[in-house]
């Protein structure tokens, strides 16, 4: 157990942390890539990303055939890039902050299949599971066409296996019905905090669903127990997967790709700032260990967590990383932000970014529901809660004392700053059913 009541005496941000209040961490430990580019190359190389884009794009004739809403970008599972002027506006107006240059939303929200940023790790861990298992069995070469996967001989051949998982939802999600499509076995373990309506569809996928009181960690911890006292069964860890991390980290180029194909440069005099919600860290660990590796020093990467749950904030800033429980801090980690409900974060995560991510915001639950319908009324866009609180980013940049600092330090000026883009990363809300919308777009808290 860490000893939360010394960094709390020592460290005024974790001081405001402890009192659930709004609030910005910069890293004090932000370097440059240069800097930083030896060691990341050690852990995980840029030929390490390459090599997960490349089996990605082998999968793609499969992905394509067993889900069809893929045809338009030929099996690849992407998301639009779009500008939010509107909303940009309304959040201006609402909370009387400027956001400057270029507000745009990454739509991860609307990915193909998951409907969430889990889609991009969750799913290219399982594609690459069932190709190593396919190739060592003799069943599959690098140079086939992966559509045979579809094939009910394949099928046959996973249904051998068992895939499990510990989820707050949108995991679950991902793998689960990947898992279902290529004919594994699933158990997707989940937490207290995941919502009826994930549990539901997973069931229809044909995904054994098991439920817990506890939090993200409990449901973790026992999928995990099962899965190693089943020799053919795999377990997804999120807390320490470098494969998910890959899959996440692919995003950065297809990011770039978007970027040049809407003419938006990227580099000292244009700046880019991405705003990633955050859970257990893995989602958008990887994406912004992705655009450090392309952008380097001219895209700046901020977390941004519930104020109830700030676990990888309270793991980076005190460096106990996986220790740091919200819980020894007087947090519930109970959020209406059921995607980013992780009482304790990534170690694996929390230390590659040490110096990595420029800081992390914390969002009240309130404003998560205030910003989903602003979206909707100014942009008529829908993304769940969790994804909302990616916009406390752009209203605070400027706003809040310790990232204007940061700003200043970093030559982010007015001038430049105007020159920006910045995006809000949405992470799930495709597969949202409408009443539960409707649920979301009245709720109302003090």
């Amino acid at each position: 157990m860490v000893n939360a009541q010394k960094y709390i005496d020592e460290n005024e941000t974790i001081r405001r942390v402890s009192r659930q209040e709004e609030t910005v961490w910069i890293n004090p430990d932000y370097l440059p890539v240069e800097v930083t580019d030896g060691l990341c190359q050690l852990v995980v190389s840029d030929e390490d990303i390459a090599d997960a884009e490349a089996r990605l794009t082998r999968f793609a004739s499969f992905i394509r055939r067993c889900f069809p809403e893929t045809e338009a970008t030929g099996g690849l599972i992407e998301s639009p890039l779009e500008d939010i002027p509107r909303m940009q506006q309304a959040l201006e107006q609402a909370y009387g902050c400027t956001i400057p240059g270029r507000l745009m939303l990454k739509m991860d929200s609307h990915l193909a299949i998951a409907g969430s940023v889990k889609a991009r790790g969750g799913i290219y861990e399982v594609l690459k599971h069932a190709e190593d298992l396919a190739i060592a069995a003799g069943k599959l070469t690098m140079e086939d066409d992966y559509a045979k996967l579809a094939e009910p001989e394949m099928k046959q051949f996973f249904g051998r296996y068992t895939v499990q998982v510990g989820s707050t939802g949108n995991l679950g999600m991902s793998i689960g019905i990947m898992s279902a499509a290529l004919g594994f076995r699933v158990k997707v373990h989940m937490s207290a905090d995941a919502k009826q309506w994930k549990k539901d569809l997973l069931r229809s996928h044909g995904v054994e669903v098991l439920e817990y009181t506890g939090d993200y960690s409990k449901a973790v911890a026992e999928g995990r127990r099962l899965s190693d006292a089943d020799p053919m069964s795999y377990f997804v860890d999120d807390e320490k997967s470098v494969n998910l991390f890959l899959g996440y980290a692919v995003a950065a180029k297809r990011l770039k790709q978007q970027l040049d194909e809407q003419g938006i440069t990227v580099d000292t005099a244009h700046p880019l700032v991405v705003y990633l919600p955050t859970g257990v860290g893995g989602a958008p660990g990887g994406i912004a260990y992705g655009l450090k590796r392309l952008f380097k020093n001219n895209v700046h990467c901020f977390l941004v967590e519930p104020t109830l749950c700030p676990s990888v904030l309270l793991g980076m800033a005190t460096k106990q990383y996986e220790k740091a429980n919200v819980r020894d801090f007087g947090l519930s980690g109970r959020t209406h932000a059921d995607g980013l409900a992780c009482a304790a974060p990534s170690g694996f995560v929390t230390r590659i970014l040490g110096n990595l991510v420029s800081g992390d915001f914390t969002v009240e639950d309130a404003r998560l529901y205030d910003d989903l319908r602003l979206l909707d009324s100014s942009e008529g866009k829908r993304i769940e809660p969790s994804s909302c609180a990616a916009f406390a980013g752009p209203r605070g940049l400027l706003t809040l004392e310790d990232s204007r600092r940061y700003c200043a330090e970093q030559g982010l000026t007015e001038e430049v700053l105007a020159n920006s883009v910045q995006i809000a990363w949405a992470t799930g809300g495709r597969l949202v059913p409408a009443e539960v919308w409707e649920q979301y777009l009245a709720t109302v808290l003090d």
